[in-house]
């Protein structure tokens, strides 16, 4: 992380916006320390955004010669990508002229797992001249801090299900799937895929009720970590409290993730909602390769 990134004379920073509450948040702490911020809310994923408040264009997937050229008009060269979004079928795109000539590079970057194909994207918009940066070296403030977070705390037990659960996340990192993992008793209860952290949580629910998980509820952990060797300017663990709602309908005792590794998404919301639901959530520290 550099805090050069995040001062103001490192010029105006373009925000290629997804869903959810991480890309206001971090146009707000980059803002405030006096750094120009352009949006450019992705139509379909960022809709919903108040963006508005900042200079902004909207594009659809798809559109890369409108981006530059407007990036560019702005004065822009770092860019970020944040926020939710469903990976789409190429299919689903809307290419523009500039995207036609890079069709193949593009098919390319789709052959895989979602790590690489926004580290695939990255590359083509750094060949033409555009800095990818990521979320947390422009506003290192969504980074979650070593500890426990909130009044509640984990047991012995819960920290050996954190232990397993990171375990696994280690030894499938390399395959590109997901980052979360939810441990109980030391048991593997469901893992995350293309579903996402809130429908495997739902998955849990639902296992939960059909009588699938026998244990009794208030125990289990689900743990979030980012893969081994992945791009860290894309796609770091987050959590929020949609995350603390999932966890209470699921019947979880709380949430660990990595320090420095992991985006909060409005924070001061989060730890009250699990304090309110008497939930824990802590962030350990990285393991050392």
């Amino acid at each position: 992380m550099s805090a050069d990134l995040a001062a103001p004379s490192q010029g105006p920073l373009a925000m290629i916006c997804g869903g959810g509450a991480l890309p206001m948040a971090v146009a707000d702490y980059v803002a405030a320390r006096g750094r120009k911020v352009v949006l450019f809310p992705l139509s379909g994923a960022a809709d919903g955004l108040p963006v508005e408040r900042y200079p902004h264009h909207r594009i659809r997937i798809g559109q890369i010669g409108k981006f530059m050229r407007l990036a560019r008009a702005e004065g822009a060269r770092d860019v970020v990508f944040i926020g939710s979004l469903v990976r789409p079928r190429i299919l689903e795109t809307f290419p523009d002229f500039k995207a036609w000539t890079m069709m193949p590079r593009i098919v390319a970057a789709f052959r895989g797992g979602d790590d690489h194909l926004l580290t695939g994207m990255a590359r083509l918009l750094e060949a033409e001249g555009f800095n990818l940066r990521g979320a947390h070296e422009v506003a290192p403030e969504i980074l979650a801090p070593e500890g426990v977070l909130g009044g509640v705390r984990p047991s012995e037990a819960d920290r050996a299900d954190i232990e397993l659960g990171l375990d696994y996340l280690d030894a499938a990192s390399p395959f590109d799937i997901g980052q979360a993992v939810v441990v109980a008793n030391r048991h593997v209860l469901s893992v995350e895929a293309v579903e996402g952290t809130d429908l495997m949580l739902a998955r849990v629910a639902e296992l939960r009720a059909n009588g699938r998980i026998r244990g009794a509820s208030g125990r289990g952990v689900m743990v979030k970590a980012p893969k081994r060797n992945q791009d860290r300017r894309f796609d770091l663990p987050s959590i929020g409290p949609r995350t603390v709602e999932g966890i209470a309908q699921a019947g979880l005792a709380g949430i660990a993730v990595i320090a420095g590794a992991t985006v909060i998404a409005e924070s001061d919301k989060l730890v009250a909602a699990a304090d309110r639901a008497g939930i824990f959530i802590v962030s350990v520290p990285e393991r050392q390769p």
